[in-house]
């Protein structure tokens, strides 16, 4: 997690506290924590908003997922899908984020990759002041245009 401390915990003429209270901004008494799993969140949202994105995460931990939010009671739903393919590293001031993403077929990866990098940079940094020093984006897969019509249709039986 990522603390922001503000405070100064003496007053402005080096008196107790709750001395002077006017001439402190509110802003800087206290400090905000921000948890790991919400900078996550919010890289993982960002990446699914650029036109390219198809899915998130590596083969496996697709797969598990999938599984995982069809089955009822099963976890899905729960936030797990939204930081799928996203890991993040935060400290007091600044965040670094990987991602692995499946892109569509047909799109420029370069061009994809770097959407999804602005777009992940600006919403962390907008939302939590932390300054991203890097989003590692890892193409894992393309997803071809017959592969979504096969995975949707449910397998028919065959006629002897």
């Amino acid at each position: 997690m990522t603390e922001t401390t503000q405070q100064n915990r003496s007053g402005p003429s080096g008196g107790r506290l709750g001395e002077g209270r006017g001439a402190s901004d509110p802003r800087v008494r206290g400090k905000t924590t921000i948890a790991d799993g919400v900078v996550a969140k919010i890289a993982g949202m960002a990446a699914r908003e650029v036109d390219g994105v198809h899915a998130m995460g590596a083969g496996m931990s697709r797969t598990i997922g999938a599984v995982r939010d069809r089955v009822p009671g099963g976890g899905g739903g729960g936030g797990s899908s939204v930081t799928r393919g996203v890991k993040v590293e935060v400290g007091e001031t600044q965040a670094a984020i990987d991602l692995d993403i499946v892109v569509e077929y047909g799109v420029s990866i370069t061009d994809v990759a770097s959407d999804v990098r602005e777009n992940v940079i600006g919403s962390i940094e907008r939302m939590t002041g932390l300054e991203v020093v890097e989003v590692n984006v890892t193409v894992d897969d393309v997803n071809l245009p017959d592969e979504g019509q096969e995975e949707e249709q449910p397998e028919r039986p065959r006629l002897q």
